[in-house]
């Protein structure tokens, strides 16, 4: 006979956006230990990538997250310009720096008005939500495009920006810093936001360099990391800013941080705008199609501060249009064991808060593992299933044998 209870959030769970398993052992109210599961949703983006060339790779790695979409993009092209030796022009630079803080402004405003949901407080979601829609109209007046802004090629960017566009935008992120600087002041006094995160999913800074957190999970813990700092790219190395710490961590923290973050962005921005020299859009004068044929064999490991924190590809080539091997660290993945941490000693209601403490994308990080046995066939798995190309040909038959679209599967 024990006095805990194990309760079980997800992989459905209203709670959640996307799926996710937390098996929360609790007594009574409080939550004792927690346990995760990952991998409800895995979309194979990482060996879709080992079929196509590096220029249709660009269009992949914009789908494998809706709101990190440059980030991503950007990661993998910085790679391959590694391995297929270009340079990218300043102006591109800057270009991919504007595009990046504003996908910052973006997720930052959207995670808020989410969080604003989880905790009750509607009118905050309403508000933020309604100013996002400043950054998403500029974004579409630079790109074309709200979400998915298709800006990166191989070797810099495929548009450029217009005088009249720089002003738009200039006019646009004012506003967002005016009301980022009244968030900032109205959100951490108001009393809604005060009881559900102060003091919630606690992260000492020791726990969070420990489990190796990123962005502003490891930031609202006191640690001071940022890629943009560290490993400067685009054109962070020419811009004025600072790293935005809080030594609360708690949840409380975390939205602090996020906040001075938008007005950051914001300066970001309007240091780009103001600063951007001229010159070429792209590191070199051939067509973006042949680009794929001029990728040296090697490996390239890029680095980008994600609105998530750190974001990593790994990109190998055999010097063939195809890359060999595409290898994605979401930073969600980063975070998980911190969540998993600050779950712990915390209430069970406060468990939807925590884990959308971290801003989670869980697509972005679910992965399938295979276990070899010593003889090269795979653990567990069915009778005659030696390789994967066997365990391929099993799961199109078994799709065929259950009648669900077996035509496509086999495809």
């Amino acid at each position: 006979m024990t006095d805990e209870t194990i309760v079980p959030i997800g992989p459905q769970h209203p709670a959640l956006k996307e799926p996710a398993n937390f098996m929360l052992t609790v007594r009574g109210e409080k939550i004792t230990d927690a346990d995760l599961s990952l991998s409800y949703n895995h979309r194979g983006m990482e060996r879709a990538a080992e079929d196509r060339n590096y220029l249709e790779n660009i269009y992949l790695m914009e789908r494998v997250c809706g709101i990190c979409s440059h980030s991503h993009t950007t990661a993998f092209v910085q790679a391959v310009e590694e391995l297929a030796g270009i340079e990218v022009p300043e102006r591109a630079r800057y270009i991919r720096t504007l595009i990046g803080e504003l996908e910052r402004l973006h997720s930052h405003l959207l995670w808020l008005g989410v969080g604003g949901h989880e905790m009750g407080f509607d009118t905050l979601w309403h508000y933020a939500w309604r100013d996002r829609e400043l950054v998403l109209d500029s974004l579409e007046e630079l790109t074309g495009n709200r979400v998915n802004y298709a800006i990166n090629t191989i070797g810099g960017v495929r548009a450029d920006v217009t005088d009249e566009q720089a002003e738009m935008v200039l006019e646009n992120v004012a506003q967002v810093r005016e009301r980022a600087e009244y968030y900032r002041e109205v959100v951490p006094e108001e009393e809604t936001v005060r009881l559900r995160a102060e003091g919630v999913g606690y992260i000492s800074k020791t726990d969070a360099k420990r489990m190796c957190a990123v962005g502003p999970t490891a930031r609202a813990s006191g640690v001071p990391t940022d890629v943009r700092k560290e490993d400067p790219y685009a054109a962070y190395d020419e811009l004025d800013f600072d790293v935005v710490v809080s030594d609360r961590g708690d949840l409380l923290g975390r939205i602090l941080v996020r906040l001075d973050e938008l007005i950051q962005a914001v300066d970001l921005c309007t240091q780009v705008i103001e600063n951007m020299p001229e010159g070429d859009l792209r590191g070199v004068d051939r067509p973006a199609h042949t680009l794929s044929n001029v990728v040296e064999e090697g490996e390239a490991v890029s680095r980008y501060e994600a609105p998530r924190g750190e974001l990593i590809h790994y990109v190998r080539s055999d010097g063939s249009p195809n890359p060999v091997r595409v290898k994605i660290r979401a930073p969600t993945l980063a975070n998980w064991p911190s969540v998993v941490q600050g779950l712990k000693h915390s209430y069970l209601a406060d468990a939807p808060m925590i884990v959308a403490g971290i801003d989670p994308c869980i697509s972005c990080t679910s992965r399938i593992g295979v276990e070899m046995n010593e003889i090269g066939g795979i653990s567990g798995g069915p009778e005659g299933i030696e390789t994967l190309g066997d365990l391929g040909d099993y799961a199109t038959e078994w799709y065929a044998r259950r009648g669900d679209e077996p035509e496509r599967r086999a495809e």
